[in-house]
């Protein structure tokens, strides 16, 4: 127990240190104003809050983690160390560190931290604190959102159901505004619905989903940008229950949501990418037109693009060229996937998946035409690169092998891969060993 004492200690000392450290920037003098040398610690705290607020909208999330960590230290010298306020400060660094990709673990630490301190917290005067209550709805909720990163979707459910439950208790005793519980509403359903779909239970997520965008419309408007991702997500879920007018709906609307923003180039393209990859994954023909329209939008806003962009356009670009194939414009495709093997060598590299991918693509165009040594070429070729790349034994390469044996064997590349007859001697049989005749080339199986 003392051994646990003395390493919160300097963890303490840390965090008091980077609160109150001032890093100047590379535009702002070295000497500041006494006014922010000696500024209180509750309006440094204050903030340290706005800023973080600010970085997280910005989804400048590492820097926002900064910020949370400065108001942890900041909100202890406030308050102490068994206030609310500390557990509060707590929790909004966890939800920082979930934000982050492969950080959840660290989340759910700082979570029980607050559960902690928010455990005793909770005796006079606190106990009718509607301040208190809040927080813990935002600790259960967090704690929950933790543990479904995690995958422990049982631990998950508990704390989402009691973050439900308090928050309509809260409701019920009018100590929270309608207006504050629809908002609280849509974030729990939403991770009910990811939890349910984590746990590939479609069905079971679809009404949470529902519920969630209801609410989310209800509190921030239809037309909000915060819809965007609610819509998407409901959207998958409509695709993996195959029901793909309502999927390519969804899809389309977060796609206008977002331009009415502004965004930028590349976001409307991935947005517009998002609904043409939905029509052409009905495989309905009533969906073509949409499909086409919204390829073609995607690619002209990354046409000039470049870096990351460039490579983005290239791939949605194939993907186009196979809507084209299902769509029985091989000669369209084909032209297009051939203009792109210099840009995808100057991109991705000689070996590389991409350029492995589009001389398989050209290949199967060949065939469709009937062009098999063409097809058997490339084919070919794409084999070479698969085994550099995974090597003979990967799976993807064996695929790959199989198709060119059973392409080899087919008629039309017997007649071609057959070697031609030597000719026969007029008169003697032993002629059989000498030299083919003038202006006959030897025949080679790779011809």
């Amino acid at each position: 127990m003392q051994d646990s004492q003395e390493t919160h200690i300097p963890n303490h000392l840390e965090e008091i240190v980077a609160a109150v450290s001032i890093r100047p920037g590379k535009n702002i003098e070295v000497k500041l104003p006494q006014t922010v040398l000696f500024q209180p610690p509750r309006e440094k705290l204050h903030l340290c809050e706005e800023k973080a607020k600010s970085y997280s909208s910005r989804h400048e999330y590492k820097q926002a983690i900064q910020e949370l960590v400065r108001c942890v230290a900041l909100t202890r010298i406030c308050y102490g160390d068994c206030h609310w306020k500390l557990a509060e400060a707590y929790v909004n660094l966890a939800q920082g560190y979930l934000q982050l990709k492969g950080l959840s673990l660290q989340a759910k630490q700082h979570a029980e931290k607050a559960k902690e301190i928010l455990s005793n917290s909770i005796v006079p005067p606190y106990n009718d604190n509607t301040d208190v209550f809040r927080c813990s709805v935002e600790l259960f909720h967090t704690m929950g959102r933790a543990l479904l990163s995690l995958q422990k979707f049982k631990e998950a459910a508990e704390n989402l159901k009691k973050a439900e439950r308090l928050s309509k208790e809260l409701l019920q005793c009018g100590r929270i505004e309608k207006e504050e519980w629809v908002e609280l509403q849509a974030q729990i359903k939403v991770s009910f619905a990811q939890m349910y779909q984590g746990q590939k239970k479609s069905k079971a997520a679809l009404p949470h989903y529902q519920e969630a965008l209801e609410y989310m419309e209800t509190s921030k408007g239809q037309k909000s940008l915060e819809c965007v991702p609610v819509l998407r997500e409901l959207a998958g879920v409509e695709q993996a229950l195959k029901r793909h007018d309502a999927a390519i709906n969804h899809f389309l609307q977060a796609h206008l949501i977002l331009l009415s923003s502004e965004p930028s180039e590349e976001e409307a393209a991935l947005s517009a990418h998002r609904v043409a990859h939905a029509a052409l994954a009905s495989g309905r023909p009533e969906h073509h037109d949409v499909a086409e329209q919204y390829f073609q939008e995607s690619l002209a806003s990354l046409k000039e693009a470049e870096g990351t962009g460039r490579a983005k356009f290239l791939s949605i670009q194939d993907e186009y060229c196979h809507f084209l194939q299902v769509t029985g414009q091989e000669e369209r495709a084909t032209s297009i996937l051939s203009k792109s093997l210099e840009a995808k060598v100057g991109v991705f590299g000689d070996l590389s998946p991409e350029v492995a991918e589009t001389y398989r693509l050209l290949s199967e165009a060949d065939l469709a035409q009937g062009n098999h040594s063409g097809a058997h070429k490339k084919l070919n070729k794409c084999l070479q690169i698969q085994t550099l790349l995974y090597g003979p034994q990967d799976k993807r390469t064996l695929s790959t092998q199989q198709a060119l044996d059973v392409l080899s064997k087919a008629p039309e590349m017997a007649v071609k891969l057959r070697p031609a007859p030597k000719a026969r001697p007029a008169f003697c049989t032993g002629a059989a060993q000498h030299p083919t005749a003038p202006g006959k080339a030897r025949p080679h199986a790779a011809d």
